[in-house]
């Protein structure tokens, strides 16, 4: 599935010069990748090889995270593995705060990751996926493309279950 000009794999080629760059030798940055948005790039298996993580990076990856796309960026290669799960949040939205609350004093369970995306200003996403309504999820594969799409989930175990089935 191709997507337009801006959303989820453009984001994997950034990602890929990133850890290009930060692997440069004299380079005194950390490894990091964008999230996937939209260009040409299929798959994250197009990305430069990365150097294997230890063990305490693995288990902390594994433990699940709720992330601010930003920071998802900066990790989208290392979360592969995970259900990776878009949140479209609104902080005027009662149900969404209610997720977010649950989320952040709950956590999030193992091999899931997700994306706490702002409703309000990411127009180009929400085109993408056919977001009509803040409180949406869409589980989205290595490449950005759609493989489940849900509303109403409260709880991490809650928007797991979901992704499982999708």
């Amino acid at each position: 599935m191709r997507h337009s000009s801006t959303g989820i794999p453009a984001l994997v080629l950034i990602a890929g010069l990133s850890l290009a760059a930060c692997s440069a030798p004299g380079s005194t940055g950390t490894a990091g990748s964008p999230a996937p948005t939209q260009s040409n790039v299929e798959t994250s298996e197009s990305l430069p090889p990365t150097e294997p993580a230890d063990d305490k990076t693995n288990e902390a990856l594994a433990a699940g995270a709720y992330l601010s796309l930003e920071d998802y960026e900066k990790q989208v290669t290392e979360r592969a593995d995970t259900a990776v799960v878009l949140f479209f949040h609104a902080d005027w939205c009662p149900s969404c705060r209610a997720t977010d609350e649950s989320l952040t004093t709950a956590g999030v369970p193992a091999g899931l990751t997700v994306v706490k995306i702002d409703y309000d200003t990411a127009t180009d996403l929400k085109r993408e996926y056919g977001v009509t309504q803040q409180h949406t999820f869409i589980q989205v594969d290595r490449a950005g493309s759609q493989l489940a799409k849900w509303t109403g989930s409260v709880t991490g175990e809650d928007i797991k279950a979901q992704a499982t089935q999708g």
